[in-house]
């Protein structure tokens, strides 16, 4: 022992010196410096633009929110210097959040985001259990909202709108197809085949299905279809032997319907099993449907089976805020996630477009009232495609295209198995159309 330190010569030849000591002080505050000014140069020195993300990332409605971390990757990068806006620069950080598929959480979520981490706007995607109780809690705080992927009837009326009455919002925002946008896609893909026209339809009772009950089947009466409606069921039913039974008696030629995930799976084996597929010479799916790995699931069941498609990486629009193509985002998410691409990436991607071209065209991103009406004059155009709140149909509502796709068997060799072909494009001509529609059985 050293008698003098009470240290060990191995212990002094591990003590730093007072010159390594000072030598590393001055390292650690150069870096502080540096970081500042990095800091500076990138957010002006004070200014942090926070914006709140919220999405289903597991629970029923996980196939939603699948891609978003890899979309919220992509974005950030790109956010990473800052975002200029009136010549000065500010930071930006995205605080996303996971409802589980609860719209209980989804609420409480937002509150938290609003009251807790004080955030400038707020981003929400997919499904009205989702979006609605968002939305709700912004409207009640006053935070700019803005909303995709659901009818944006079930956001609107859903939410205590009426038609032709004076917007009840002021601070929430939807772009997003409605059940005019599913009437043209579905007459127009639908005539590619020849049918009797007498569609089955299977609509839940909830905010989804009753929306497109009230609004869609009169539509798809007036384009010329017969609609036989099995009546309202409750989300999470198992045993669907009455509408299969109904189905069956009215001989439908099309089937059509608005369910989440499990209860379609139940539904389609169910009418696998009852002998009820193989008279369909048309299947369309929304909501379900939508992404690989629901229909995967299926097995054979899920060949040919139509999908309501709001994005496809063959959409001819570039993100504004990322520079990415279609293609660019779906390879590199197959690349990353080594899973196949779904249409949620560019929906995703076009939310964060918007949401980041509002900031950018408002007078003061961190004035909540600037933003909520740079949002209500919105023109731009999003990796789905135009976006515009000056042009209805109803204030705070934005229409984007419904454009019809199938999931065909992947051609052998494909690293996947299946492929999601574009089969027409009434609701917007600059989308390529790859195949025609096949029939279901």
């Amino acid at each position: 022992m050293d008698d003098k330190k009470g240290m060990t010569a191995d212990d002094r030849s591990r003590t730093p010196s007072r010159r390594e000591v000072l030598a590393g002080t001055g390292a650690v505050g150069l870096m502080l410096m540096n970081a500042s000014s990095v800091f500076a140069q990138g957010a002006d020195g004070a200014h942090t633009i926070r914006v709140g993300f919220i999405s289903p990332r597991t629970g029923s409605l996980a196939s939603f929110g699948e891609t978003d971390g890899y979309v919220l990757d992509v974005a950030r990068k790109s956010l990473a210097a800052g975002l200029t806006v009136g010549g000065k620069k500010y930071a930006v950080e995205i605080l996303d959040r996971d409802t589980q598929s609860d719209p209980a959480r989804a609420s409480q979520l937002a509150k938290a985001l609003i009251d807790s981490s004080k955030i400038d706007v707020m981003l929400t995607t997919s499904t009205p259990e989702v979006t609605n109780p968002v939305a709700d809690a912004c409207e009640a705080a006053g935070v700019p909202c803005l909303a995709t992927v659901l009818p944006w009837e079930s956001f609107y009326f859903g939410r205590g709108a009426k038609p032709g009455a004076p917007s009840p919002f002021k601070w929430s925002y939807v772009f997003s197809f409605g059940v005019a946008q599913f009437a043209e896609a579905f007459a127009s893909g639908w005539s590619e085949l020849p049918t009797n026209k007498r569609v089955a339809v299977l609509y839940p009772n909830d905010a989804d299905g009753n929306a497109v009950r009230e609004h869609l089947a009169p539509l798809l009466e007036k384009a010329g279809f017969t609609v036989v409606d099995a009546g309202p069921y409750e989300d999470g039913t198992t045993d669907y032997s009455a509408q299969i039974s109904k189905f069956k008696a009215a001989k439908c030629d099309i089937f059509n319907s608005f369910p989440i995930p499990p209860d379609f799976a139940a539904f389609w084996r169910q009418a696998a099993q009852q002998g009820l597929t193989k008279t369909f010479k048309i299947a369309q799916i929304a909501k379900t449907g939508l992404f690989p790995s629901s229909i995967t699931a299926l097995g054979p069941l899920g060949f040919n089976l139509s999908s309501a498609c709001y994005w496809h990486k063959n959409f001819p629009y570039k993100s504004p805020l990322t520079g990415v193509s279609g293609v660019q985002l779906a390879d590199g998410y197959e690349k990353a996630a080594n899973k196949q691409w779904t249409q949620q990436l560019g929906a995703s991607m076009s939310l964060l477009d918007a949401g980041f071209e509002a900031l950018k065209v408002s007078s003061d991103p961190k004035n909540k009232a600037s933003v909520a009406k740079a949002l209500s004059a919105l023109k731009t155009t999003t990796m789905v495609g135009k976006v515009d709140f000056t042009s209805g149909p109803e204030a705070n509502v934005s229409t984007t295209p419904i454009i019809n796709a199938q999931w065909i068997k992947a051609a052998p060799g494909s690293k996947y198995k299946l492929d999601y072909v574009i089969t027409e494009n009434a609701c917007d001509r600059n989308v390529p159309v790859a195949a025609k529609l096949r029939p279901y059985a």
